[in-house]
């Protein structure tokens, strides 16, 4: 999409939040701030819920609310950290750290960092799934030498993998995925406000294609009004009826197997990232496309190391990372790429 996203767009207040339990949850810890590990599945609403609370808590969010996305470090390799602008200012002159010293580092020096106004500043740990014990010691360093004026939030959907110590730190907070009716209730106030025409069933529709992730449901809201025009039940099947990843998937094995493994992988974020697909989709979504383009014993690669890629999803460590090991495969130059139908 090339217009803003209306996730962005139309990014809840606390009152907004579909689930009750944590709007009761944020008021609370919006009255007396506190670390905070919040957890749920994907599309459920975690981030959206930190950054309402960030935008109730601090007068200045832009720059006493700061969010590092975990697999910004963990899934990509140590020149991709150097080189992104919002981490090289801090690593200039240390090319020798290791991954786990250089976030480490980088959230020091953001927790060293006094807050612009009021008397905390809030770093949100974004997409958590993948942290590693080693780093988890470090933060929790971190965390008891910036306490009095930093407020840390875990964000993740596999609480279980947090050592004890950073456990006992933070008041958690569950965040289940939205119902089908509060689902539908979130996508007709930004309908509304946007002034696109919509119909019941068409919010109906457009709900059930989220499945319980409101950033799918959203983002398919959208698609079908630029597409359409309407969020009407026509305009939604229309748009979204034969939406699916196998046009995208083709392209990313075209492009992986072709050797170009990082626009693979940068598509593959977008998948991941920005349209809210689980990594269960994309993999099923991606055999699919896999048996009309390859046979024989290349296929049979594919899905023996496709059954690999599940093993560790299901395991609760990084979609991208498995995924991204599956292109790698596919585009690796010794063996020249897979034979084709």
């Amino acid at each position: 999409m090339d217009a803003p996203l209306w996730t962005d767009e139309h990014a809840p207040e606390r009152s907004e939040l579909p689930q009750s339990t944590v709007r009761e949850h944020l008021q609370r810890v919006a009255a007396e701030p506190m670390n905070l590990v919040v957890f749920g599945p994907r599309g459920a609403g975690k981030t959206a819920a930190v950054r309402a609370l960030a935008r109730e808590t601090h007068t200045d969010p832009d720059n006493d609310f700061v969010v590092i996305n975990v697999a910004d470090f963990f899934d990509r390799t140590k020149k991709e950290i150097r080189n992104d602008e919002r981490f090289e200012g801090f690593l200039e002159g240390r090319s020798s750290l290791s991954k786990r010293d250089m976030i480490g580092h980088v959230l020091k020096e953001q927790a060293a960092y006094q807050p612009v106004s009021g008397e905390f500043r809030t770093i949100l740990l974004d997409n958590a799934e993948a942290i590693r014990e080693d780093f988890q010691q470090a933060l929790r360093r971190v965390m008891e030498k910036h306490y009095e004026a930093t407020q840390f939030v875990i964000a993740t959907r596999q609480p279980s993998k947090l050592i004890p110590p950073i456990e006992s730190r933070c008041f958690p907070i569950p965040v289940r995925a939205p119902t089908h009716a509060e689902t539908v209730e979130v996508l007709e106030r930004i309908v509304t406000r946007e002034g696109v025409e919509y119909d019941a069933d068409g919010l109906e529709y457009v709900a059930g294609y989220g499945d319980g992730n409101l950033r799918t449901a959203i983002l398919g809201a959208q698609t079908a009004a630029e597409e359409e025009g309407a969020v009407t039940m026509e305009a939604a099947y229309e748009a979204l009826g034969d939406v699916g990843l196998r046009e995208e998937l083709e392209s990313i094995l075209a492009a992986a197997d072709g050797g170009a493994f990082e626009d693979a992988r940068g598509d593959l974020d977008d998948l991941l990232y920005e349209a809210g697909y689980e990594g269960g989709e994309i993999l099923e979504a991606l055999l699919e496309a896999a048996r009309s383009r390859y046979s024989g014993d290349e296929l049979a690669s594919i899905h023996a190391l496709a059954g690999e890629v599940e093993f560790g999803m299901a395991d609760g460590t990084s979609d991208r990372v498995h995924l991204s090991r599956l292109l790698a495969e596919l585009g690796r130059v010794e063996e020249g790429p897979p034979q084709r139908r």
